[in-house]
C-alpha cells in the first residue's frame, strides 16, 4: 500500500461497489477478500466470522485452501485468530509462527507463510469475526495499513449485520450477533413481555462510510466537537445540573473526553484514511470500547459508559439526528431498553404498545419505575450491559418476576413464555372474577384494600381492579412530567378529573412531595449530602407556603360539594401537622370570603415515615383524622438502609421482628386513639407481606392496582385471629430465632391460602 492517500480510498470505493452489486453472499465476500489482498499487496487475504458456539469459521479466503473454506475452526481464544477475537485488539506479527499462540491448521495451507497482520471484526465494540492478510516474507505491517484494514473491517461488520452470511451458514449454526443471550437484573415491576426491542437512545447507524472530500470532513468534524464542546459547557454552567439528570462529576468527565487531543487525533487519521467524520467516530468509539470493555476495574468499566455516551451525542451532531420516533414504524409489542430515563420520557410512548421496561441503571423507588408501576408495564433494572447487547427489532422476553431479559430467545425458550403469559392470563381471569366478592376474611373481618396512583391514566384501573378506592395519590407526579409549573387553573382541573373518574370512591391525595430524589426540572434545589433526609416534602412546602397554598386552594376548589381526603408526606413533629392545619384553614376561609364551594366534608391526615413520630403517636392521633403508614421511607429510615443501594437493600427484611413491632405499636397507638390508620408502601402489595400486615392489625392497606386480586384471593382464605396468635407467639418471644417470613409460609402452606 504505497500511496497513503489513495490506497484506502480506492480499496473502500471498491468494497462499496461491491456490496452494491446484486451478488451471492459467498461471492461478494471471495471478491472482497481478493480486493483486499491486491490493494494491500498481500498473498493471503481470510475473514474469519464468529458463531454463536463461539467458533470461529472460515468464511472466505484469497491464498489459502479454498477447500478449507467453512471447515477451518478455531475456538475463541485459540490460535492467533482467537487471540484476537476475544481480545478485540490486533496483532502484527513479522513470524507469526513464533508466537506463542500460534496454531497450526493443515487443511489451511498456511504454514509458508510468515508475516501476519490481524484485526477484529468490530460492532459497538463486540468481535463478530476476524480479518487477516499474510505474506510469505517476514516483515512488520505499517501504522497506515493496518488502518487501512481496520477500516476494511468496517465494512464486513455491516455485510455481518445485516444478516446476509445467513445463507451461507450451515443449517442448525447461527452467527455471534444473532445468539440468544440472557442478562440478568433486578425485578422492579413484577411481569412478562414479550415483544421487540425498543432502543430508548437508537445507536446512529452509519451508512455513508467513504468519504469524497478529507479537509470538508475534518472541518465537519471540528464544527461538531465545537457544538459538542459548547453544550457541555453550557450544561456545566447551570446551577440545575442534577434537575438535568446530569450529575456534575459526570459532565467534568464529558468535557475531559471532548477536549482529549488523543481522541480528536486519532478521529482526524481515519477521516484521512478515507472515511467520513461519522465513520471515523465509529470506527474510534468501537475500538475504544472493545479495549474498556475488557477492564475489570469498575470505575474505568463506568468511564466506558461515558465515553460512549459522549461518542453517540457527537455522532447525532453529525448526523443530524433529531429523535426516536414513536409514530409509524412503532412495533405493537415494544420492550423499551434505556440505560436511564425519566418518567415524562416514558409517557412519549404509546401505552397500548409498550410490554415492558429494562433499565441499566436506576433504582426501584425512581420516578419511571413508579410511573411504569402505575401504567402496569413489567421493569428490570440493573441489567448491565443490555443496551450494548441488543439491536433495535430484536426480540426479546423480560421476565420481570425472575429478574431475566432474555434478548433473541431460542423458539423453544419464546414458547414456554408464552405458554407462562397465557398461564398468567388465566390468573388474571380469576383474580377479575374476584372483583365483585367483599374482601372479608374467613373469621369475619372486613378489610379496605385500596390502590395507589398518581396520574390520570391510573384511574381506569379503579374497576378494573375492584379497589375500594384510592389510598395514596402522589400529587408530585403531575409535576415531575410537566416542563413548567403547573399553575393554579391545571392543578384543580387535574384534581376535578381525578374526582370525577374515581366516580364516588375515596380519594386520598398526598400533598407535594418534592426534593431529595423527586425532583422537578424547573425548581432550583441544593445540593444535598443525604437528599433523602434532607429539603423535602413538608419541609420544602412549609419554607415556601405559596407552593403548598396554591396546591390546598386546588384541592379544595376541585373537591366542592365532595369530600376531600388529604395528608401530609414526611412529618417529623407534630408542630409542623399545626402548621399546614392553619394555611389550610386561611385557604377555607378566603374560598367561603368569595363565594367559593367548599367540601362537605374535610379529613386531614399524615405520613407516619419518619421514625420520631413514634415517640410522639398519642399527640399524632389526636392532631389528625387519619394516618397512613408509608412503609418504604419508614423501613429505610428505621434500619438505616438506603432503598435506592443494591449493596444494602436486601440486607434486612420488612417482615422481620423489628420492622413487624414498630408497625404493631403504631397500630396500636391507632387503636388506643380511635384513629383510623392505613398502610400505603410496597410492603402491602405482595400477599405474604400483606398477610403479615392483616396479622399484626392493620385492616386498610393501600398497594398497586395489580397486586389487589393476588391479596385478596390470599384473605379470602384467611383466618386473621389463627394467624394473629401464631405470630405473636413469635414476636414476643425474643429468644425466637426462627424467622418471621418462615412462619408466615408455614402458616399459609398448613391453611391452604394462596401466596
Amino acid at each position: 500500500m504505497r500511496d497513503l492517500s489513495g490506497g484506502p480510498r480506492v480499496l473502500l470505493r471498491r468494497l462499496r461497489e461491491l456490496m452494491a452489486e446484486p451478488l451471492e453472499p459467498q461471492d461478494r465476500l471471495d471478491r472482497i477478500v481478493r480486493q483486499i489482498a491486491s490493494n494491500m499487496v498481500a498473498e493471503v487475504c481470510s475473514v474469519y466470522v464468529l458463531r454463536a458456539d463461539g467458533v470461529l469459521e472460515l468464511y472466505a479466503t484469497e491464498g489459502l485452501n479454498r477447500e478449507a473454506v467453512h471447515l477451518a475452526q478455531l475456538k475463541m481464544g485459540q490460535g492467533l485468530v482467537g487471540t484476537i477475537a476475544a481480545s478485540a485488539q490486533p496483532l502484527n506479527l513479522s513470524d507469526a509462527q513464533s508466537h506463542p499462540a500460534f496454531r497450526y491448521l493443515p487443511e489451511t495451507g498456511e504454514e509458508i507463510y510468515h508475516s501476519f497482520l490481524g484485526v477484529p471484526i468490530l460492532r459497538t465494540g463486540r468481535s463478530l469475526g476476524v480479518l487477516v492478510v499474510q505474506n510469505k516474507a517476514s516483515r512488520n505491517y505499517r501504522e497506515e495499513e493496518l488502518e487501512a484494514l481496520e477500516t476494511t473491517a468496517m465494512v464486513l461488520a455491516e455485510m455481518i449485520a445485516t444478516g446476509e452470511l445467513k445463507k451461507i451458514t450451515k443449517p442448525g449454526l447461527e452467527l455471534d450477533l444473532t445468539r440468544s443471550v440472557t442478562i440478568d437484573g433486578d425485578t422492579y415491576n413484577d411481569g412478562i413481555g414479550l415483544g421487540y426491542v425498543v432502543l430508548h437512545e437508537p445507536r446512529i447507524v452509519v451508512t455513508n462510510l467513504l468519504n469524497e472530500d478529507t479537509d470538508k470532513e475534518i472541518r465537519r468534524l471540528a464544527e461538531a466537537m465545537g457544538s459538542l464542546r459548547i453544550s457541555i459547557d453550557d450544561m456545566l454552567s447551570r446551577r440545575d445540573v442534577s434537575m438535568e439528570g446530569e450529575h456534575r462529576e459526570v459532565l467534568e468527565t464529558y468535557r475531559m473526553f471532548a477536549h482529549d487531543q488523543g481522541w480528536v487525533r486519532k478521529l482526524e487519521e481515519a477521516i484521512r484514511n478515507g472515511l467520513t467524520a461519522e465513520a471515523a467516530v465509529e470506527k474510534v468509539q468501537s475500538d475504544t470500547k472493545a479495549r474498556m470493555m475488557r477492564l475489570t476495574d469498575p470505575y474505568l468499566r463506568e468511564r466506558m459508559h461515558d465515553f460512549e455516551d459522549l461518542a453517540n451525542r457527537l455522532l447525532r451532531q453529525l448526523t443530524g439526528y433529531t429523535g426516536r420516533t414513536t409514530g409509524e414504524g412503532f412495533p405493537n409489542d415494544a420492550i423499551i431498553l434505556a440505560r436511564a430515563m425519566g418518567a415524562a420520557e416514558l409517557l412519549d410512548y404509546p401505552r397500548a404498545n409498550v410490554r415492558g421496561l429494562v433499565l441499566e441503571e436506576g433504582a426501584v423507588t425512581s420516578h419511571v419505575v413508579i410511573v411504569a408501576r402505575a401504567m402496569g408495564i413489567p421493569v428490570i433494572g440493573q441489567a448491565a450491559g443490555v443496551v450494548a447487547l441488543a439491536e433495535n427489532g430484536d426480540a426479546v422476553i423480560i421476565d420481570a418476576d425472575e429478574g431475566h431479559v432474555h434478548l433473541r430467545p431460542m423458539a423453544d425458550h419464546r414458547r414456554s413464555y408464552e405458554e407462562k403469559v397465557r398461564f398468567r392470563a388465566r390468573r388474571q381471569e380469576q383474580f377479575r372474577a374476584l372483583r365483585a366478592i367483599e374482601p372479608v376474611t374467613k373469621d369475619g373481618q372486613r378489610i379496605s384494600l385500596m390502590m395507589n396512583a398518581g396520574l390520570l391514566v391510573d384511574l381506569p384501573q379503579l374497576s378494573e381492579s375492584g379497589a375500594e378506592g384510592i389510598g395514596l395519590f402522589r400529587t408530585e407526579l403531575q409535576f415531575m412530567i410537566a416542563s413548567t409549573m403547573p399553575k393554579a387553573e391545571e392543578q384543580e382541573q387535574f384534581y376535578r378529573n381525578v374526582i370525577k373518574q374515581a366516580a364516588g370512591r375515596v380519594v386520598t391525595f398526598r400533598t407535594l412531595d418534592i426534593g431529595g430524589d423527586k425532583v422537578v426540572p424547573y425548581f432550583r434545589g441544593h445540593e444535598e449530602e443525604n437528599p433523602a433526609l434532607g429539603w423535602r416534602a413538608i419541609r420544602l412546602s412549609l419554607d415556601r407556603p405559596g407552593l403548598l397554598r396554591t396546591q390546598l386552594r386546588a384541592m379544595l376548589k376541585a373537591s366542592a360539594d365532595t369530600e376531600l381526603k388529604l395528608m401530609v408526606p414526611m412529618v417529623t413533629e407534630v408542630s409542623e401537622l399545626k402548621m399546614v392545619r392553619e394555611l389550610l384553614q386561611k385557604e377555607v376561609q378566603h374560598l367561603s370570603r368569595f363565594g367559593h364551594g367548599l367540601p362537605r366534608k374535610l379529613q386531614f391526615g399524615a405520613m407516619l415515615e419518619v421514625p420520631a413520630l413514634l415517640w410522639q403517636l398519642d399527640e399524632l392521633m389526636e392532631a389528625v383524622d387519619f394516618v397512613s403508614v408509608g412503609s418504604n421511607d419508614l423501613f429505610q429510615f428505621s434500619m438505616a438502609v438506603d432503598r435506592g443501594n443494591a449493596r444494602v437493600s436486601d440486607r434486612f427484611d420488612p417482615l422481620g421482628k423489628p420492622f413487624l413491632r414498630i408497625l404493631r405499636d403504631i397500630v396500636r397507638g391507632a387503636d388506643r386513639n380511635k384513629t383510623p390508620v392505613t398502610l400505603c408502601g410496597e410492603l402491602a402489595g405482595k400477599p405474604i407481606s400483606a398477610m403479615a400486615l392483616l396479622g399484626i392489625g392493620f385492616r386498610s392497606i393501600s398497594m398497586s392496582p395489580a397486586s389487589i386480586g393476588p391479596v385478596k384471593a390470599m384473605l379470602l382464605g384467611l383466618d386473621v385471629g389463627a394467624l394473629t396468635k401464631a405470630m405473636e407467639e413469635v414476636l414476643d418471644d425474643s429468644h425466637s430465632t426462627v424467622p418471621m417470613r418462615e412462619v408466615l409460609a408455614r402458616f399459609a402452606e398448613s391453611h391452604n391460602i394462596p401466596l
